[in-house]
């Protein structure tokens, strides 16, 4: 039986549009010595974001697979990406639900044995080989060529890669499961404490609380003290929450999701956003702003960005809750009649209200994706996030490692802020939840 060879794939894919022009980009690295072995790149056309992620990760396992075609059973492959949907639904923790996503997560489910593969979700800005490759590929379509292996300049952007890296942490980032074992692996790292592997197999029955048995100058099983030695994570990515100002159907408690009549602000709403908007003037401390798509939350964010000199990225991630059947009407209505499908929602978050709107979980896995998004983007700044309530429960929630039925447990006011911060080895942090004191 021959030797097991290791390999990283890096993969990115990217569409100017969404859908839009689209490319792909992959690199094949040697994870001893971080040297590039391979590179793929392609233009695909129209396609969306998620389509092109697909597709290079595809590619990066093909290369793989033609670097070593005698290695077999031998070959084992680490898949670096900063796609959260494609790393978590290819690691088998997220379902495939999108017609467009199934042939493509089968396809690359074929190139390799399930079992000589693994994933791990990165910030956008580790990933900047296949990131530079994927958009030369795009910058290749549009001026009508293609992507030619011996003209790129990818590789002189690549990050430096070390020898050894920490074993990969589970989970999504920014979740508090995942962030305990980044900030174990950062610490193991700054003690010098290199990984044997970077496929460990995980030791059964070691519990979360675990550190390495001594530090730098502490004699072997010295307990660590205070966090000395741990590295620099630098400044986090801080997220204001802000939900939108009220509308007419607030004050009466209606369901007021993605899948309904998209009302805009009331004179009180309007009101609250101007007040908010004074809030961060005053503190001086918001650098950008996302909003969801939808109209309260628009002409909210319009209202702060007008005061801040700022401008406004929308991010479809950030849309509330399509309720299905049950938008415009109060949870009393809905009792009275859908009650067995209200009691189904309410005690499991798969289950999605009457007439075909999500699921608590689907809702999630969205949030989450525009989360890593905005985080990878504005690493080190702050952000105001203009939103709802699901969005602004689910991120809390997240950040905290809570169940789904914690979102039911919170309070969040019209037009309340709440703040998480994420820092880098993938800890979050809630500094703040529903804080009204600008209104008052």
């Amino acid at each position: 039986m021959s030797a097991a060879r290791q390999v990283v794939v890096e993969a990115d894919g990217g569409s100017r549009g969404n859908p839009g022009p689209a490319g792909y980009g992959a690199v094949v690295i040697d994870p001893a010595t971080g040297e590039p072995l391979a590179e793929a790149a392609e233009y695909i056309g129209v396609a969306t974001n998620n389509v092109a992620e697909y597709r290079g990760l595809i590619a990066g396992l093909t290369a793989a697979k033609a670097l070593f075609p005698d290695a077999g059973d031998a070959l084992r492959v680490h898949v670096r990406m900063d796609s959260k949907l494609v790393v978590e639904q290819m690691s088998g923790r997220w379902k495939i639900k999108h017609p467009d996503m199934k042939p493509l997560a089968a396809r690359a489910a074929a190139v390799l044995p399930p079992s000589s593969v693994t994933y791990e979700w990165i910030p956008r800005a580790q990933n900047k080989h296949a990131d530079r490759l994927a958009n030369e590929a795009m910058d290749a379509g549009r001026d009508g060529r293609q992507w030619e292996a011996s003209a790129s300049t990818a590789a002189l952007d690549a990050p430096a890669r070390p020898a050894s890296t920490p074993p990969p942490a589970q989970g999504p980032p920014g979740d508090q499961a995942a962030g305990a074992a980044r900030a174990r692996a950062a610490l193991a790292a700054a003690r010098g404490a290199a990984a044997d592997t970077l496929f460990p197999v995980p030791e059964p029955g070691v519990p979360d609380t675990t550190v390495p048995a001594s530090a730098p100058g502490q004699p072997a099983g010295a307990a660590q003290v205070g966090w000395g030695s741990a590295p620099d994570l630098g400044a986090p990515a801080t997220l204001v929450l802000l939900r939108h100002g009220e509308t007419a159907l607030t004050p009466e408690k209606r369901f007021s999701g993605s899948g309904g009549t998209d009302p805009g602000l009331s004179a009180t709403g309007r009101s609250q956003a101007d007040r908010a908007a004074e809030h961060f003037a005053a503190l001086g401390t918001v650098q950008e702003i996302v909003s969801s798509p939808l109209r309260r939350c628009r002409e909210t964010a319009a209202a702060v960005a007008g005061r801040l000199g700022l401008d406004v990225r929308i991010d479809e991630g950030l849309r509330e809750t399509d309720f299905g059947a049950w938008e415009g009407l109060t949870f009393g209505e809905v009792r009275e009649r859908y009650g067995d499908d209200l009691t189904a929602w309410l005690a499991s978050p798969d289950t999605a209200p009457t007439g075909g709107g999500e699921s608590f979980a689907e809702v999630a896995e969205r949030v989450a994706d525009a989360r890593d998004r905005i985080v990878a983007r504005y690493a080190g700044r702050t952000v105001l996030l203009v939103t709802h309530v699901t969005p602004v429960k689910t991120l809390v929630r997240l950040a905290l490692g809570a169940p789904p039925e914690a979102l039911f447990r919170m309070e969040l006011s019209a037009a309340s802020i709440s703040t998480v911060a994420y820092y880098g080895d993938g800890n979050a942090s809630v500094r703040l939840l529903n804080d009204t004191s600008h209104l008052r």
